[in-house]
């Protein structure tokens, strides 16, 4: 059953005036934040509860779409032996690139080098505005993160809308339906019903990403301004650059090689983009994500088990900040690194981010957990970089978004289940 075909996509209607399409109210909407950001900025940081009440919708959803998608798909294979592959194929593929992801940010951090130059005494840097951060990163643990994958209740996961409760509850659930017999397949069958349901709530609230993106843009120009990018401008535009070039060439390859362009599959995503452009959170567009992925020929399984897992373990833009932000604070304070010490940065960082949820801000308590075990690099210095942290989370949540799209598609390619045809189709119409 194809939840889009009766979900997102209404029946054939009159063409839309250019003014009726989503990614257009979107990009207005954030070119209007800015301008009441930047000309009146106590008004776009009052503005602050439209973008939250619009992510808080959307999350509102997420853990229920994910649950129905996981057990649906997984309940529909009946083959368990494919779902412990395709899990494989997934971790397989997240490690991979997240690890090249964390090179290339090492690699341009060495050869461009950003923070040379500012000559930065850590002693003058206030510890105090990174505090908090940095004691959330210290909370951080291994065992912990394991552990807190463990949901108290099997309602617990859906009401506290952690990713990857719902996620270990969905594949266990999932599983115990599909070797129950003639009782599972009805409950499967009630569970696809009520999937059409939840998935019509998705595109009733998605009406209100303009108004959530105008109120998150306005917000974080009315509070940051834009004349805080130019301290740092080095940084965030090697930043941007650095994340374009891992996309349009690192994952432009891997899209060539499965038989597709990410400029196409770019163009297909562009509401949910821009949505992620407006609201700094990957997490705003997950629920339509998993829906477009299915639209795109991707088996319902395969969906299900890569996105939600490529939220906590496939952050490629995280990857490449986490590395080069940490170089920046120590070339901007004048701690070289020897080699040794950088592939040590590598491997805390590789270990760091795993299981930073894509939304505002992990990105920056997951450099501090990075920072906080390399002794030599001071966990001060991201006092330099919190003032345009904001602006480089909207380029690490795009990042991260389309790098899991990418992946979705590719574990569909190696899983043999890719709709070619299907994929061709909704890549053609871009």
């Amino acid at each position: 059953m194809k939840l889009h075909d009766e979900t997102l996509v209404d029946a054939p209607a009159a063409p839309r005036r250019w003014y009726g399409h989503l990614y257009l109210q979107v990009l207005i909407a954030i070119a209007a934040g800015v301008l009441i950001g930047h000309f009146a900025p106590a008004t776009g940081e009052a503005l602050k509860p439209l973008g939250d009440a619009f992510i808080k919708l959307v999350k509102m959803v997420i853990a229920p779409v994910i649950f129905l998608t996981i057990v649906t798909g997984i309940a529909g294979m009946r083959d368990l032996a494919s779902v412990g592959r395709v899990a494989a194929k997934a971790f397989a593929y997240f490690l991979f690139f997240s690890t090249l992801a964390l090179i290339v940010g090492l690699i341009v951090g060495n050869i461009v080098r950003p923070g040379a130059g500012l000559n930065i005494d850590p002693a003058s840097l206030d510890a105090g505005k990174v505090a908090a951060y940095a004691a959330k990163a210290h909370e951080a643990s291994v065992t912990g993160f394991l552990m807190a994958m463990i949901p108290e209740t099997f309602l617990s996961s859906l009401s506290e809308g952690n990713i990857l409760q719902v996620l270990v509850v969905a594949i266990l659930f999932g599983i115990a339906l599909a070797t129950t017999g003639a009782r599972g397949e009805r409950v499967v069958a009630l569970l696809e019903d009520v999937s059409v349901a939840f998935f019509r709530l998705v595109a009733i609230v998605m009406k209100a990403a303009p108004v959530g993106a105008f109120g998150a843009m306005a917000f974080t120009i009315g509070k940051y301004g834009i004349d805080s990018l130019a301290n740092l401008f080095h940084l965030v535009l090697t930043f941007y650059l650095t994340s374009a070039l891992f996309v349009l060439v690192v994952l432009g390859v891997v899209a060539r090689l499965a038989g597709f362009s990410i400029l196409r599959l770019i163009a297909y995503l562009k509401e949910e983009l821009l949505l992620v452009l407006g609201t700094s959170s990957s997490e705003s567009a997950l629920p339509a994500l998993i829906d477009k992925m299915e639209r795109a020929g991707c088996p319902k399984a395969v969906v299900g088990l890569v996105v939600p897992t490529g939220y906590s373990f496939n952050l490629d833009g995280t990857n490449i900040y986490m590395t080069l932000a940490a170089l920046f604070i120590a070339q901007a304070c004048n701690v070289e690194l020897t080699l040794g010490q950088q592939v040590l940065l590598l491997g805390v960082a590789m270990l760091s981010s795993k299981g930073a949820a894509g939304v505002t801000g992990a990105g920056f308590i997951t450099l501090a957990a990075t920072l906080s075990i390399v002794p030599s690099l001071p966990v001060a210095g991201m006092a330099l970089i919190l003032g345009v942290d904001r602006f480089m989370s909207e380029c690490r949540s795009l990042t991260n978004f389309i790098g899991n799209a990418v992946a979705t598609v590719v574990v569909s390619r190696w899983e043999g289940k890719l709709d070619e045809a299907a994929l061709r189709e909704v890549l053609g119409r871009t």
